[in-house]
């Protein structure tokens, strides 16, 4: 059958649904957590917000060490980043009511594509924002790196740095594992490995 069953089409549009509420709520926190600051500092990554948390703190602190200030219109990414997540849910809800199985392949392809496409230009960005430092600096650390870990934890100075998905992070890989099991489900795999176990 080149056809989506039920199983198929509501997987693909509840994983639509999901991919358009991504698009309205925080992909990506970065805390710091340092004596000086007990209560923590805080940027907030991702949804029609673009840029938010700390950021007069955090601006306040780039300013010592040569870090340049952050600014969320100076990121083009934040202006095109919820649209894009809106037109991949939108495919995803239109694959589902076309019940097409090669638009579901398709869309698991342009949700790897952005995955990947993403963590290389936020790794792009995290590398310039923390190497390209102000020869003007009023503090100068030898050797300064600066750069917030992609994902993680890292010890910048006497910060300490997590890196984690935010709400709308969780909910892209929700939706992302959606796709993969109507792929799993629709092609046969499930079958075949069930029947595998069986024997």
């Amino acid at each position: 059958m080149n056809k989506l069953t039920k199983t198929g089409v509501i997987l693909m549009i509840l994983a639509g649904v999901l991919t358009i509420i991504a698009a309205f709520v925080p992909l990506w926190v970065i805390d710091l957590d340092a004596p000086q600051y007990p209560e923590g500092l805080k940027l907030i990554i991702g949804g029609f917000a673009g840029l938010s948390g700390n950021l007069d703190s955090v601006n306040d602190l780039n300013h010592y060490v040569g870090m340049a200030q952050l600014h969320a219109e100076d990121f083009w990414e934040f202006a095109v980043l919820p649209w894009i997540l809106i037109v991949l849910g939108v495919i995803f809800i239109i694959t589902g009511f076309l019940k097409s199985k090669k638009l579901t392949i398709c869309s698991f392809i342009l949700l790897c594509l952005f995955a990947v496409l993403g963590f290389i230009d936020f790794f792009r960005w995290e590398y310039n924002y923390g190497h390209n430092l102000s020869p003007d600096a009023p503090i100068k650390i030898p050797g300064g790196d600066f750069q917030p870990p992609l994902i993680g934890f890292k010890q910048l100075a006497n910060f300490e740095v997590f890196s984690w998905p935010g709400i709308g992070g969780w909910i892209l890989v929700i939706a992302g594992i959606l796709v993969a099991l109507a792929i799993f489900y629709e092609f046969g795999f499930y079958e075949k490995i069930f029947k595998k176990a069986k024997k």
